[in-house]
């Protein structure tokens, strides 16, 4: 396949030099990072197996799509409400612990359902797919995609991480600020390797102001309004009690019966299981995975754009991403980690940076085991403070949401039409505004649709139900008339 004029590497490509591989790699790992370790931490599942297993799944992702699509997957937050739920599923009478087994269920049914829909596809192919979701659908869910987590690049610019800070911190917005000009400027003005690393730059810099004004400010003069870098997770696996062989490589995560191991728990001791149960657990996942299918696809759509090819109904072919994101979800599933999903941010470095090697994306999914099991750089990872995260995803947001704005553009979608006005607006305003459907007690929903999903369907029934007129000529000629008697 000729080469993409838009392109530094293309998709078939790999850096020359190994630094370069090694930055570009490191790239992506950042950018999915937050993200990622976000998940687990509000649903108490362990931070070191969900980061594993984002870089395994990736890697079977690349493989079953033959290297010919770089995405990078990695924990969605659509399942965070279903992954909760399940957790307390089946507790035996006043258990404490969580049941990781029923998530491991409910991430294999996922799979399933994935897989199904590939098989589905690869027999009778994609063309009801491209009817139902024409660009006027998926450029606006685009759009919400990135626009819908403005408000969470903004809470964390504006917060320190630390607890005993204020609500508002400046220290925090200036330290997102910082990260956030570091990368504008070292995309726009830098040279060779700088230009090509920019969320690197930006994230090192937003950092290291972090990590100085907190030295200075509040463990230097005692001030706690300076405290925006909480440096605990680091310390305490240096400390008297814990300081062995696990501060360096935390080994004991898969260890059967261990009593700091995930996977090995005696799952029997802490919650039953029956068929009731596991229909529980399929009802929790089940209907979500539809909803992620729709987000899978706008990716894969955005993602195509950039990168000058048609990934789902070419190369490799939806049948192959859906099948390689379900199995990659139903392992992390097994090793305890989040619910997979692919992720827009990466896409949106590769908008930036205008790399496309899939070998890189391999080189970050292989980087992302390796760090998962490094105890003292997952420490130090829980040190970054949201804020700096914060300001860089206010340029990756809204790059996602601009890349939307684009495929609308080069479609030549035309807005004169009221049908694609309705479809679009209900899409924006349902998805920005939050709009989600819930099932169940609104307080504690067994089953929430998010605003992403929600507006896609909007969309989608929309464009189903308002079928384009057809002008005949009685209607040309009313018109014609309509004219003459306005001009006059």
């Amino acid at each position: 396949m000729e080469k993409s004029k838009n392109l530094v590497l293309d998709v078939e490509e790999s850096p020359k030099k190994l630094h370069e591989w090694l930055l570009f790699s490191i790239q992506h790992v950042l950018a999915m990072l937050v993200a990622c370790i976000t998940v687990p931490l509000l649903t108490g599942l362990p931070v070191a197996a969900t980061i594993i297993s984002a870089g395994i799944g990736t890697s079977i992702y690349i493989l079953m799509t033959k290297g010919k699509s770089p995405v990078f997957l990695s924990s969605s937050f659509a399942y965070i409400s279903p992954m909760i739920s399940a957790l307390a599923v089946g507790l035996i009478g006043g258990a404490t612990g969580m049941n990781y087994l029923a998530v491991i269920i409910g991430m294999i049914f996922v799979g399933i359902v994935y897989c199904v829909f590939a098989l589905i596809i690869k027999k009778v192919g994609t063309a009801w797919l491209n009817k139902i979701l024409p660009p006027v659908v998926v450029g606006p869910v685009i759009m919400v995609i990135g626009l819908s987590l403005a408000g969470s690049a903004i809470t964390n610019i504006t917060s320190a991480s630390v607890s005993n800070s204020p609500t508002y911190n400046w220290v925090a917005l200036l330290s997102g600020l910082v990260a956030l000009f570091a990368t504008a400027i070292a995309s726009h003005y830098g040279k060779k390797m700088i230009k090509l690393i920019p969320f690197v730059i930006g994230m090192g810099c937003g950092y290291i102001f972090a990590v100085v004004m907190t030295l200075i400010g509040y463990y230097g003069c005692g001030n706690s309004y300076f405290n925006v870098v909480d440096f605990s997770a680091f310390i305490n696996i240096f400390s008297k009690e814990n300081f062995g062989l696990a501060s360096f490589i935390n080994y004991k995560l898969f260890i059967p019966n261990d009593p700091e191991s995930f996977i090995f728990l005696r799952f029997e001791e802490i919650a039953k299981f029956d068929w009731a149960t596991i229909g529980t657990v399929a009802l929790l996942f089940i209907p979500v995975s539809l909803v992620t299918m729709c987000e899978h696809i706008g990716d894969h759509e955005n993602l195509g754009n950039i990168i000058d090819r048609d990934l789902l109904n070419n190369e490799p072919g939806m049948a192959r991403t859906l099948s390689g994101d379900g199995i990659a979800t139903a392992v992390s599933g097994v090793l305890c980690g989040a619910a997979n999903t692919t992720y827009g941010e990466n896409v949106a470095v590769i908008g930036m940076t205008r790399i496309a090697s899939t070998n890189v994306v391999l080189a970050a999914a292989i980087l992302s085991i390796v760090i998962g099991f490094f105890t003292p750089f997952t420490a130090l990872l829980q040190t970054i403070p949201a804020a700096v995260t914060g300001g860089v995803s206010l340029i990756l947001y809204g790059f996602i949401a601009s890349s939307g704005v684009k495929m609308l553009i080069n479609e030549k979608i035309d807005f004169n039409s009221q049908k694609n006005i309705f479809i679009a607006s209900a899409i924006l305003v349902s998805g920005i505004g939050g709009l989600a459907f819930k099932f169940g007690d609104p307080s504690s929903p067994v089953i929430t649709i998010t605003s992403v999903a929600v507006a896609m369907i909007l969309g989608i029934v929309l464009n189903v139900i308002l079928v384009d007129k057809k002008e005949n000529n009685k209607e040309n000629e009313n018109n014609e008339v309509i004219d003459s008697i306005e001009t006059k």
